[in-house]
């Protein structure tokens, strides 16, 4: 449904906002109103300066980074989506959202569905309560805080999965099972190549494939 609203140039940015909701479970607020010094590409997470918390800081996975690297090429504004005079944020999302899905199974869908989905898909993947919370933005002042400062390269690659996993569903991937962040072959295959990147050292031909399914 999103590939076909998108072929229609009047809901493509809407397309683009509707995905990045679904890829890192923001409140739509926070991804329209997202602005591009709020985009720390190094650290790879937005530092949202507003959001219902606050001051808040979301990791997100590399599926995320690579479309704001691609939106970026096209800046006009200091809105990461603008509106058409590019002075504030797109403001037409509510209305194109009500057309994309209308007389659609989704019609009576919000976009508040589409956090409570990545929570939901983040849980099936085997991650605990607390760093959900993190990446959601839940619990600002509690233990939830301290841990995003002290493992925040652990809930990257917790984004990592969960966006890559969703990125899958939307790209119409059948998964057959979802407890991939407890596979063992993956996570010989990641420790592998960290290893071997830590030391320095170019993987050999015999564990090129491996170390690239991973």
């Amino acid at each position: 449904m999103l590939r076909k609203a998108a072929e229609n140039e009047k809901y493509a940015m809407t397309v683009e906002i509707i995905r990045l909701i679904a890829l890192t479970g923001c409140r739509r607020s926070e991804i329209i109103g997202l602005m591009w010094d709020e985009v720390d590409f190094d650290a790879s997470c937005l530092r949202l300066v507003d959001s219902k918390e606050g001051d808040s800081v979301r990791p997100t996975g590399l599926p995320v980074v690579e479309c704001l690297e691609e939106r970026r090429k096209e800046k006009v504004s200091s809105y990461v989506f603008p509106g058409e005079r590019n002075a504030a944020a797109f403001g037409s999302f509510p209305n194109h959202w009500e057309q994309i899905f209308r007389a659609s199974p989704l019609a009576d869908v919000t976009p508040h569905v589409l956090r409570h989905s990545f929570a939901s898909i983040a849980n099936d993947l085997g991650f605990t309560e607390i760093t959900i919370a993190a990446l959601v933005g839940h619990s600002k002042g509690t233990m939830t805080s301290k841990y995003i400062h002290t493992l925040d390269t652990a809930l990257i690659m917790a984004a990592d999965t969960i966006a890559g996993y969703i990125l899958g569903l939307l790209d119409g991937i059948e998964f057959k099972q979802t407890a991939y962040a407890l596979d063992r072959a993956s996570r010989r295959a990641a420790l592998d190549r960290f290893l071997t990147k830590a030391l320095g050292e170019t993987p050999s031909e015999d564990e090129g494939p491996t170390r690239q399914a991973a």
